[in-house]
């Protein structure tokens, strides 16, 4: 079996060693105005090139499919695992609707040679639902699948599954063009062409949104920050665009406010724990959260604590909280004050590559000042409360907590120190961008140089967010502003589950104890301390068999072996490949599973 968090975990000297093999030579220090004009246009057709099927470095990939990155390059290592994972020649659901999510608001804003890229990305959408895959089929949990090949076909190795995010994503990413077209007579385009992916997505959502899933960063199998926040916006925004439509969205008012209200259980009160249900021996003080309040970024809003808005107070502390815990943990960002940029990871505690800054990270922190900016100018006011004031000192370390009117000079000055404060995260990735201003996904730590896969799409597609809104250009709105209170008290969803009877059969002997384990959390994640033990209460020596009835999501897919321990304490896994099974459909169903030791 092959899993994600050993492969994260792996030293740096057994990994690919990155794209530069020589000294780095960093963009030349011009002024940040002149490096995001010249950089922007380099994001905007380093995404290009990396969308099939014309794109200049994603040859072979399929029409509107987007390729992560154009590494096609191994680790130069002998370690005894597949070596997919460090392969970057796929597509993903989440980093493709991220990118697209940012082509739509530019061809909105104007860019109108995008439009067919636009069209051939919902066409690729459109089919990729109907593969069949690891996590299941259109209807069972297929939706959740990562990550596919190139040419449209599943993805069938090893990985984190399912990351429920992705459905969300797309959904909000062509709503956004849907809307739009509606808006400019082509309505029947956004009814028979993007609304059934978009149904599609938005009924994963409601059927799953309070299941545990794998996060961002494919890691962590728990309840994630991010993909709630993305589910909330997705289902509040799908259900308008279903009632414009004259359509139906089932289950989606409903189920907005309580994932909402699910939503709030993350805040700790000083920051948001990214990941929650689940012992990853982190803080939880993770980057996804600050994408998380960019991605759901709402221009029409106010700085609305719920929802975590840039400029809310939530938002901003926990922005400092984040950026903060990586002050000591990189070489580069030594001698650094408070108040100032510097360079920031996925999580503090990251190995990843011995765990280093990302540019997509590092451009998220900007961003998220640069849209706080916007809606402060919007309102007219700023006020500092006791939650946001930390940060705020950080920036005016005289300031008093109160409410400031646009053209007083606190609000003028805090203003500045943000948009200065901003201005430091780019001018961080500007000077670790090598000459020719390629994004990678990583830079060195200790030296700045870049690592990682090359040329990411999701790295350029954050340069792209973060120049429009450090220019005042956003998003449309999604509706944030009268779906923003969270219920007095959370009714969670019961989970539709299923009894599964496991019956192994496998000669033992005595000591030896029989169990299951696998890629739901039910089965441990894979964790053999956290496998299921299986009874031998019926075995006889004519039919030796070890059994145990779990409780298990309906219409799952999902892959598990079986183990043995010994009484000496080791650990015995059957023989490749995975076992692989499809829970059924019906709440309360029961079904029975029979194997045979390999």
């Amino acid at each position: 079996m092959l899993f994600t968090s050993v492969l994260r975990a792996l030293p740096a000297s057994l990994l690919f060693a990155g794209v530069h093999s020589g000294p780095v030579e960093h963009k030349r220090q011009t002024s940040v105005d002149s490096y995001v004009t010249s950089q922007a246009a380099i994001s905007i057709n380093g995404v290009l090139a990396n969308i099939g099927s014309d794109g200049s470095k994603s040859q072979g990939a399929a029409a509107g499919i987007v390729v992560a990155s154009p590494s096609k390059s191994s680790p130069d290592c002998e370690y005894p695992m597949s070596l997919d994972y460090y392969i970057d020649w796929y597509t993903w659901t989440r980093d493709s609707a991220l990118t697209y999510k940012a082509l739509v608001e530019r061809f909105i804003s104007g860019d109108t040679s995008l439009r067919s890229k636009l069209d051939q990305y919902v066409s690729a959408q459109a089919y990729l639902q109907t593969v069949s895959n690891p996590s299941g089929g259109p209807n069972t949990g297929g939706l959740g699948e990562p990550k596919f090949n190139v040419d449209r076909t599943a993805f069938t190795g090893a990985w984190g599954r399912p990351q429920r995010d992705g459905p969300p994503l797309r959904a909000t990413a062509l709503v956004i063009y849907a809307n739009w077209l509606v808006a400019n007579g082509n309505t029947t385009q956004a009814v028979n062409v993007l609304w059934p992916v978009i149904a599609n997505d938005l009924a994963y959502a409601v059927k799953y949104w309070n299941q545990t899933g794998f996060d961002l960063w494919e890691e962590v199998n728990g309840s994630s920050f991010f993909t709630l926040a993305a589910t909330h916006r997705a289902l509040v925004e799908g259900a308008a665009l279903a009632t414009k439509l004259g359509k139906t969205c089932d289950g989606c008012a409903s189920a907005a406010p309580q994932v909402l209200c699910f939503l709030q259980s993350f805040w700790t009160g000083s920051y948001i724990d990214s990941n929650i249900n689940v012992n990853d021996g982190r803080t939880g003080k993770d980057v996804n959260s600050i994408i998380s309040s960019i991605h759901t970024f709402d221009p029409a809003s106010n700085c609305t604590d719920a929802t975590f808005q840039p400029c809310s107070s939530r938002a901003l502390l926990n922005h400092k909280a984040v950026t903060d815990s990586f002050r000591t943990v990189y070489g580069i960002n030594k001698g650094i004050a408070q108040g100032q940029a510097v360079a920031v990871g996925r999580y503090s505690e990251d190995v990843y590559y011995n765990g280093n800054p990302w540019y997509l990270a590092t451009l998220a922190a900007a961003e998220q000042l640069y849209s706080a900016i916007y809606q402060w100018n919007k309102i007219g006011s700023i006020t500092v409360d006791a939650v946001s004031l930390p940060f705020f000192k950080d920036l005016l370390p005289s300031i008093t907590a109160g409410t400031y009117a646009s053209g007083s000079a606190t609000f003028t000055s805090i203003i500045s120190a943000v948009k200065t404060y901003g201005d430091g995260y780019i001018a961080v990735v500007q000077k670790y961008t090598p000459s020719n201003g390629g994004l990678a996904e990583q830079f060195d730590k200790s030296s700045g140089s870049p690592l990682s896969a090359v040329d990411l799409t999701w790295s350029y597609a954050a340069f792209l967010t973060a120049a429009e809104r450090r220019a005042g250009v956003v998003s449309p709105t999604w509706g944030e502003s009268s779906n923003n209170v969270p219920p007095t008290s959370c009714i969670l969803a019961p989970s539709c589950s299923v009894q599964i009877t496991f019956n192994e059969r496998v000669t033992t002997t005595f000591g030896d104890n029989i169990f299951v384990v696998g890629q739901l959390t039910e089965l441990g994640n894979w964790d053999p301390n956290s496998a299921k033990p299986l009874s031998a209460s019926k075995y006889t020596s004519s039919d030796p068999l070890w059994y145990a009835t779990i409780s298990l999501p309906a219409s799952t897919s999902f892959a598990y072996k079986y183990i043995r321990k010994t009484s000496s304490g080791t650990v015995m896994w059957e023989s490749d490949p995975n076992r692989s099974y499809s829970t059924p459909s019906g709440c309360g169903s029961t079904a029975t599973v029979s194997d045979t030791w390999r």
